[in-house]
């Protein structure tokens, strides 16, 4: 009744290319290690966008240069440690976070959260493809003075998205590569740059800069965090082939650090840059174009080329999660297929915001405000039930998670977890009413939270309380079960 077999029986080692889909991952192929983990989600913060955002909380909120180190620090912290708090449930589970998520809200209701996380991921793809698309320009127009022009854009972007599906439709092991070498290359060229800055920055205008307001500095918090936390429901994709024994506190450590070395700096150095010019966070068409204004071309080239190949690993690994989602959704493709389709919808996308929209930036910080939102209503469930799972030791069922069926342990009432479900429903809505963006301000948005930005944490709040307070869903024990439901179970190791 609706099981899936899709790739069940091969081994993700056979080949370079990754054929495991959504099915869990066997114990005897739990062969990955924590420090993996460290350049995946350093390589997820490879992105210029780092550089603007930073310079937005100087320019636009009014941060001084400690205010900016802060603001940073306790972005990365809290949103990649949650990042790395859910990602021990793939561990737990060895099977991607939209899959587990079965478990938490019902093999049908799965299905509405997973679609608002889907469609939020065709969002981030678009813009990081129209970002490296823009870098590609970039360096077209500083080493060979080519302007840009329409057919220029499509080629750009098409050339990106192309690369970016390669990648990820790969799998695990060719991502894997891709992030260690990668670290290592933007660690390098970053501490170059770092260096020019050190030397040519009015260092005097910048430490002496008056503080901003405590408010902006909390709404800067929720604007650096929206990115991290777009990436907590992808995180147990990349600890699903640690084995059972694999310690969560390292897990978390590792998360929070990779993450830290590349988002801290990097937000830095913009806000430091908008000092010199405060034009960087006003790059309404082109965000990557000042690099060319700020650094010497023997710097901003290498840069630019290095931070190409940090947005397309970071294009890569999403795109790669969002294949696990659409099969969870239904698609009936092998995972590297299911890859193309949020590679078409990028594309798309992406040409109709290089080709029509005017206002780059702006509709970046709305889409991720919005995207905080979407993402933490799911957050708040999701950790309530693993909180409670690791309370009663119960392991995920990877056999009720591929079933869909009335067999499934997850098929609650009617397939659909009431409890989780109302949880998620209402804290979205509630999310929604005190978000305000350039195109949307809910009702609630002149409240102290709307005000300070602090939707998101709302969000996650409310959900979480929510689902706390409501009756703890019963597993559906099969009428042709030999145990009972208890029984069944086999305690969850929390390392």
């Amino acid at each position: 009744m609706g099981t899936s077999t899709t790739s069940a029986s091969t081994p993700e080692s056979e080949g370079a290319v990754e054929t495991r889909g959504i099915e869990p991952v066997p114990d005897h192929e739990r062969r990955g290690r924590v420090r993996e983990l460290f350049p995946t989600w350093v390589a997820a913060n490879i992105s210029v966008l780092l550089l603007t955002m930073g310079a937005s909380l100087v320019i636009n909120n009014g941060l001084n240069f400690w205010q900016v180190l802060v603001v940073a620090a306790i972005a990365s912290a809290v949103s990649f440690g949650m990042v790395g708090l859910l990602s021990v449930s793939g561990k737990w589970g060895g099977a991607p976070g939209a899959m587990l998520s079965r478990a938490a809200f019902g093999v049908r209701g799965n299905y509405f959260p997973g679609a608002i996380l889907w469609v939020a991921r065709f969002g981030w793809e678009t813009i990081n493809a129209v970002t490296g698309a823009y870098a590609i320009l970039t360096v077209l127009h500083l080493v060979f003075g080519i302007k840009a022009n329409n057919a220029l854009i499509v080629v750009t972007l098409l050339g990106f998205v192309g690369c970016t599906f390669l990648v990820s439709g790969m799998g695990r092991k060719a991502l894997n590569v891709c992030n260690k070498y990668s670290t290592y290359l933007f660690s390098a060229i970053s501490v170059v740059v770092l260096g020019y800055l050190i030397v040519e920055m009015p260092w005097g205008d910048i430490l002496h800069k008056s503080p901003g307001s405590a408010a902006l500095m909390v709404a800067g918090i929720g604007t650096i965090a929206a990115g991290g936390i777009s990436w907590v429901p992808t995180g147990p994709d990349f600890a699903r082939y640690l084995p059972h024994a694999a310690s969560g506190k390292k897990i978390v450590g590792t998360t929070v650090s990779g993450a830290a070395l590349v988002l801290v700096p990097m937000v830095l150095m913009g806000g430091v840059m908008a000092v010199s010019n405060p034009t960087l966070a006003n790059q309404n068409t082109d965000p990557m174009s000042f690099l060319g204004e700020i650094l010497p071309r023997a710097i901003a080239i290498p840069y630019l080329l290095t931070a190409l190949i940090g947005m397309m690993l970071i294009n890569s690994l999403s795109m790669y999660s969002a294949g696990f989602t659409a099969q969870t959704m239904g698609v009936r493709l092998p995972r590297a297929l299911a890859v193309s389709i949020n590679a078409l919808i990028s594309l798309g996308g992406g040409l109709v915001m290089m080709l029509v929209a005017k206002d780059f930036i702006g509709q970046f910080i709305a889409f991720l405000t919005l995207l905080a939102v979407s993402f933490s209503a799911w957050i708040g469930v999701y950790g309530i039930d693993m909180a409670r799972r690791r309370k009663l030791a119960v392991r995920y069922d990877g056999e009720s998670l591929m079933n869909t069926g009335r067999t499934s342990r997850y098929w609650y009432v009617g397939g659909f977890c009431w409890q989780a479900m109302t949880a998620w429903s209402v804290a979205l809505v509630a999310g929604l009413c005190f978000t305000k963006v350039q195109w949307f301000t809910g009702p609630l948005a002149s409240t102290w939270i709307g005000e300070n930005g602090l939707g998101w944490a709302a969000t996650i709040a409310i959900a979480a309380v929510v689902f706390a307070v409501l009756p703890t869903p019963r597993e559906t024990v099969p009428a042709n079960s030999d145990a009972p439901h208890t029984e069944a179970r086999q305690p969850v190791e929390v390392g």
